[in-house]
């Protein structure tokens, strides 16, 4: 605390030129450290070379025009859902316009990219508020995954049934029962932490946090619930359209029974960012060879959905990032 309050007196301390020119640079590094990091998972993923990716995509035929525009308008969905949720979540402590919302959303996006587990998307959007509501946008921030995360989980979890009944899974049951015990232990230890009075997390008792989370309207849960799985089931038939685009015959049910599951498995397993891709690349190429779909095909459409998904809006939040001004400290 007292480092970080030397950080800002220092900072605070500096001419007026120098401060704007401190921080020019600090959002160029990240538009920079973002696009290097694109680039690095294109050029450098040693399981999907990308110039036969890219001969590929423009030797295929079903790649026409009108399917990628197809495609963008998936995504675009994706990502209107996603603003539009962020807007009504963000309702509750301050009423913001679908502008202001895109351009935080796409804005902590870009800055978020490169960290692990897209961590640095809480910061990101509560810098663009004044510091008395930070802590607030970074609870209402963690809502918002929790939600997705609670669909991507309900749908995984009878997807994943589903495919254990109808696939021949090899389980070692020695190794989930290993790691059940330790997510039991972990459990206990988090409940009697919770009981702790004097148990805070960056600032925020968790009675602090319970009272914030119940405070929250029902009305605004239920939307914002019914937007995840609006996205959930825009994204979801996006990959499904990109396996019928390369040639994979296989019928929706059968298909969003592998989906829900890669998505659910990719989302718990833990993983640090450099190897993201490669582990949900890895979770994809198991669970779709067992539809007969081969290793090129599901790690071609992994790709393709990274880069529909996050590349593509992370461009468009590089403009926001560069265009970025810290609030205004009367802002209410």
């Amino acid at each position: 605390m007292p480092r970080t309050h030397f950080g800002f007196m220092f900072f605070g301390s500096l001419p007026y030129k120098t401060k704007q020119f401190f921080f020019v640079l600090i959002k160029l590094s990240i538009v920079v450290g973002a696009f290097y990091f694109i680039y690095k998972k294109l050029a450098t993923n040693e399981n999907l070379d990308f110039y036969e990716f890219w001969a590929f995509l423009k030797e295929n035929d079903s790649f026409s025009a009108k399917n990628i525009l197809f495609l963008f308008v998936l995504t675009l969905f994706n990502w209107f859902f996603e603003i539009l949720k962020w807007k009504t979540l963000v309702g509750y402590i301050k009423a913001i316009s679908f502008k202001n919302a895109l351009e935080q959303s796409l804005g902590a996006l870009t800055a978020s990219l490169f960290t692990p587990n897209r961590i640095g998307e809480y910061g990101s959007k509560a810098i663009y508020f004044t510091s008395s509501k930070r802590k607030q946008i970074m609870l209402l921030n963690l809502i918002s995954n929790m939600m997705q995360m609670s669909v991507t989980v309900l749908l995984g979890c009878i997807g994943l049934w589903f495919m254990h009944s109808k696939y021949h899974i090899e389980i070692n049951y020695f190794k989930i029962s290993r790691a059940l015990a330790i997510i039991a232990v972990a459990g206990a230890f988090t409940i009697f932490g919770l009981k702790q009075n004097k148990f805070r997390i960056k600032g925020f008792s968790i009675d602090k946090l319970k009272s914030f989370i119940k405070n929250v309207p029902v009305s605004i849960h239920i939307i914002t619930f019914g937007m995840s799985v609006l996205r959930y089931l825009i994204f979801s038939f996006q990959f499904y359209y990109l396996l019928q685009l390369f040639g994979v015959n296989v019928s929706y049910y059968n298909a969003m029974v592998v989906i829900t599951s890669m998505y659910l498995l990719a989302s718990i397993i833990p993983s640090i960012f450099i190897f993201d891709v490669v582990i949900k690349g890895s979770v994809a190429v198991y669970l779709f060879s067992l539809v007969g779909v081969n290793e090129f095909t599901t790690l071609s459409i992994v790709t393709l959905m990274w880069l529909l998904n996050f590349v593509l809006p992370s461009v468009f939040g590089s403009y926001y990032v560069l265009n970025f001004n810290l609030p205004k400290t009367n802002d209410d």
